[in-house]
C-alpha cells in the first residue's frame, strides 16, 4: 500500500493506547449507545430486514424501503472502541463527538453527495462557539496569536449546499489547531479528492478528526485546546454492487505530502484511531471493505 510505512513509523508506538476523552453525552437527544446502534437493528424494526444485496448495493437504485434508507443516511457514523463519554452534536450536514477535555472533536461525520459538491452558497469565515451545547468548549480567542488554524474538520468546500450547513462549520466544535502550511496544502488538497470521489461515485461517507498520540500533548489557549499530532479522514463509496473504503493520515507539520503517500486501509486507522468505522455495514461486507486498499478506486 502507498506510504503506508511514512506514518506509521511515527504513530505506531502510541497506537495501541490511543484515549479519547471526553465530557458527558447530551444535546443530540440521544445517549452515546442509543447514538452508535447499527442502523440495520435500531430502525423500523416491523419492517422485513432487508437482504444483504439490498445492503451493499449503491445508492443508484430505487426503493421505497425505509430501513435501508435509513441505512444509507446514517451510515458514516462511527463508534468510539476505547471507553470514552461524549458529547454528541447534529447540525445541518454533519455530526460530531465533542471531546470536552481536549476541546477538539474526536471525529466529525457526514454523507457527501454529487448534487451537494455544486453547492454556491458562499463561505462566512465566521468563527464561532457552538450555540446547540452549553458549558465548556474552545473560544475563538484561544486560537488567537498561537501560529496554528483554524482546522476545519467537516471543510466549508463540502457545506456550500446548504447556508445553516455551512455556517454550523465554523462553530469551534468542528475546529482543530492545524499547522497553516497543512491546513492550506496537503490537507486541502486531499479535501478537493473527497468532493471529485464524491461526483465520481455519487457520494461518499467522510470521518475526519484529529489522532493524539502524545502523553502529554501541546495546548493552546487559556482553556488548554489540545494540538492534535496528527488528522485522519476515512471515505468510504458505493462501487458496483458493494463499497470501497481508504484512509489518510497526514502528521500536523510542515509536510508537502501528497495523499496517496499517506493512503492506509481503514483497518489501519482503526488501530491508530481506536474508532470503528462504517460498523452498521454488513459484517461479512466490513471486513472485506475495510482490509484492502485499491488504489485505482483513489486516483
Amino acid at each position: 500500500m502507498n506510504g503506508k510505512n511514512l506514518l506509521f513509523s511515527l504513530l505506531a508506538a502510541a497506537a495501541a493506547t490511543v484515549a479519547l476523552s471526553c465530557g458527558n453525552p447530551q444535546d443530540s437527544g440521544k445517549t452515546a449507545n442509543e447514538f452508535y446502534q447499527p442502523v440495520r437493528q435500531s430502525t423500523a424494526p416491523q419492517v422485513q430486514p432487508v437482504t444483504t444485496r439490498q445492503q451493499v448495493t449503491g445508492t443508484g437504485e430505487k426503493t421505497s424501503d425505509t430501513r435501508r434508507q435509513a441505512f444509507i443516511a446514517q451510515l458514516e457514523v462511527p463508534r468510539m472502541e476505547v471507553p470514552a463519554s461524549e458529547t454528541m452534536i447534529e447540525h445541518e450536514g454533519f455530526r460530531i463527538s465533542y471531546n470536552r477535555t481536549r476541546l477538539i472533536p474526536n471525529w466529525v461525520a457526514y454523507e457527501l453527495t454529487k448534487d451537494e459538491t455544486y453547492g454556491d452558497v458562499e463561505r462566512t469565515d465566521y468563527f464561532d462557539v457552538d450555540p446547540s451545547i452549553s458549558g465548556r468548549q474552545a473560544q475563538f480567542s484561544d486560537y488567537s496569536h498561537t501560529g496554528y488554524d483554524r482546522g476545519h474538520m467537516a471543510p466549508a468546500g463540502d457545506m456550500k449546499w446548504s447556508r445553516d450547513a455551512m455556517d454550523a462549520c465554523f462553530y469551534l466544535t468542528n475546529i482543530c489547531p492545524q499547522n497553516h502550511n497543512l491546513n492550506k496544502g496537503a490537507w486541502n488538497d486531499l479535501e478537493i479528492k473527497c468532493r471529485q470521489w464524491a461526483r465520481r461515485y455519487g457520494r461518499a461517507w467522510i470521518v475526519t478528526g484529529p489522532i493524539v498520540s502524545s502523553s502529554e500533548p501541546k495546548t493552546i489557549g487559556r482553556r488548554h485546546v489540545v494540538v492534535p499530532d496528527a488528522f485522519f479522514k476515512v471515505v468510504l463509496v458505493p462501487k458496483g454492487n458493494s463499497y470501497e473504503a481508504a484512509a489518510f493520515v497526514m502528521k500536523n507539520d510542515n509536510g508537502n505530502y501528497d495523499y496517496t503517500q499517506c493512503s492506509m486501509t481503514v483497518d489501519e486507522a482503526e488501530n491508530l484511531t481506536g474508532i470503528d468505522f462504517y460498523h452498521a455495514l454488513p459484517d461479512d461486507v466490513e471486513e472485506k471493505v475495510e482490509g484492502r486498499y485499491n488504489a485505482n478506486v483513489w486516483k
